[in-house]
């Protein structure tokens, strides 16, 4: 399955393992962190988002997806947190695409927050054929 929950994500974009042999590009998608009390995330919008991602990503040969919990609100909230500095994470839930480019792992581009929600669009991310890469 290309959905991975148990992702070891490197210190930073250019130690992602995309292999120089393939052009399959690499997502992450950046979620608020699971409520222990609810078992849900805290944050409505990563709610919402979560089954069209859940979808779009449960095709067994499509694009692998990594889901990235950022932590509790007030961890979210720091502004030194890893996924703000180092990532450069400011909306939830954001899902970004990652490619080999000249050699280098690059993001190549991102949805935030309700843009996920527009199936096409969404789609067409994944796909590689929106005018956002």
């Amino acid at each position: 399955m290309p959905i991975i929950t148990d992702y070891k994500l490197p210190s930073s974009v250019d130690a992602l393992d995309l292999t120089a042999e393939s052009n399959s590009p690499f997502f992450i998608s950046f979620h608020a962190s699971r409520d222990p009390n609810t078992g849900e995330p805290w944050c409505p919008d990563v709610r919402a988002a979560l089954p069209p991602l859940k979808a779009a990503f449960s095709a067994d040969a499509g694009p692998r997806v990594a889901f990235i919990e950022v932590g509790h609100r007030p961890e979210w909230r720091d502004t030194t947190n890893v996924y703000r500095t180092k990532w450069n994470v400011r909306n939830l839930p954001t899902l970004a695409r990652y490619e080999r480019v000249d050699g280098k792992v690059k993001e190549v581009g991102r949805l935030v927050e309700g843009e996920i929600l527009d199936s096409k669009r969404l789609k067409e991310f994944i796909n590689g054929s929106s005018a956002s890469l």
